[in-house]
C-alpha cells in the first residue's frame, strides 16, 4: 500500500537555500518562452532555397534531435518519481519545471519540421544502431529501473545517461553544430533562437545531474567508479553515431555541384570528445556542490 508518512511543509518550510530549490526559483525565471511565439516564416524560405544536397545533410541532425528531445520528455518522469519516494521536496519542485522544459523542446521541433514541410517525413532511416542503443534502449532502461530502484547506483545510472550523456554532451554538441553550420550561413534564424532557448534550459538540466551524481559521490566515493564506468561504457555509442552523422554529412558534400554551406567536421568531432572529457571532469570525490553558486560554477567549467 502506498501512503505518505508525513509532509515537510507543515513541519518546517522548504529549503529555501537549497541548490535545487534555487534552480526551481532560476527555471521560473527564465523558462518562459513559448515555442508557439516562435517565427519560422524566414526558415521555412531559406530550407527551400537550399540544394537537395544541402537538405538532406540537415536532416539527421534534426532526427536526433526531435526523437532526443521526445525521448527525455518520456523518460523524465521515473527520476521525479524516485526522488519523491526520498522524501526530496526540493528535487521534485525543480524537476516540475525540468519536464515542462522538456515538453516545449519537443513541440519546438515539431513546429519547426511543419513549417520547413518535412513534419510528415519519417527521419527515423538516420537513427543508426549507436543512436538506438543510446535513446531507445539505454536511456529508457535507467530511467525506468527508478521506479523499482532508487538506490544511489540506480540513481547515477539514470542521471549519467540523461544528464551527462544525452544532455551534457550530445545534445550541447548538437547546439554547437547548429551554430557554426546554420548561424554562419545566415539561416533559420527561428530555429536558432529556438536552439538558444534550449541551451538554456539545459544548463539547469545538466546542473541538476551534476548536482545529484557529485551529492551520491560525496556520501559514499566508491560511485565516482560507477559513474566513470558508465561514462566509458556509453562513450562508443556517442562517438559512433557522430561519426556516422560525419560520414552522412561528407557524402552529400561529395554528391553536390555546388554546396555553400560551410562544416568542418574536424572541429565539430573534437567538440564532441571536449564536452564528453568535461562531463567526466565535472564529477570529483572530494568536490561538494551544498549552494548553487558553486553548482552554476562547476556545470560552467570548461
Amino acid at each position: 500500500m502506498v501512503h505518505h508518512d508525513g509532509f515537510q511543509t507543515v513541519k518546517a518550510t522548504i529549503d529555501w537555500e537549497h541548490p535545487m530549490f534555487k534552480l526551481y526559483e532560476k527555471a521560473k525565471r527564465n523558462g518562459k518562452w513559448n515555442p508557439a511565439d516562435i517565427d519560422f516564416s524566414q526558415d521555412q524560405k531559406d530550407f527551400a532555397s537550399l540544394t537537395s544536397e544541402e537538405k538532406i545533410s540537415a536532416l539527421p541532425l534534426v532526427a536526433g534531435f526531435s526523437a532526443g528531445e521526445e525521448a527525455v520528455t518520456l523518460d523524465i518522469l521515473p527520476m521525479a518519481h524516485a526522488l519523491a519516494r526520498q522524501g526530496r521536496l526540493e528535487d521534485v519542485l525543480f524537476l516540475t519545471t525540468f519536464m515542462h522544459d522538456e515538453a516545449k523542446h519537443v513541440e519546438m521541433f515539431s513546429r519547426w519540421q511543419q513549417a520547413v514541410g518535412i513534419g510528415q517525413m519519417d527521419l527515423s532511416v538516420f537513427h543508426n544502431d549507436h543512436y538506438k542503443r543510446i535513446f531507445y534502449e539505454a536511456l529508457p532502461e535507467a530511467m525506468n529501473r527508478l521506479y523499482a530502484d532508487d538506490s544511489p547506483e540506480a540513481v547515477i545510472r539514470a542521471a549519467t545517461v540523461y544528464n551527462m550523456i544525452v544532455e551534457g554532451t550530445l545534445a550541447e554538441s548538437g547546439y554547437y553544430t547548429f551554430r557554426q553550420i546554420y548561424k554562419k550561413a545566415g539561416l533559420f534564424p527561428g530555429l536558432l533562437q529556438g536552439i538558444d532557448y534550449l541551451n538554456m534550459d539545459e544548463g539547469r538540466h545538466i546542473q541538476f545531474g551534476i548536482y545529484t551524481i557529485q551529492r551520491i559521490v560525496n556520501e559514499d566515493e566508491r560511485y565516482y567508479e560507477l559513474f566513470i564506468r558508465y561514462m566509458d561504457e556509453l562513450w562508443p555509442h556517442v562517438i559512433g553515431y557522430v561519426d556516422y552523422l560525419t560520414e552522412l554529412g561528407k557524402r552529400q558534400q561529395q554528391l553536390a555541384r555546388t554546396y555553400a554551406l560551410e562544416i568542418d567536421y574536424d572541429l565539430l568531432r573534437h567538440y564532441v570528445i571536449k564536452q564528453f572529457n568535461l562531463r567526466k571532469k565535472q564529477i570529483s570525490r572530494t568536490k561538494r556542490v551544498d549552494v548553487v553558486e558553486g553548482l552554476e560554477k562547476t556545470a560552467a567549467e570548461s
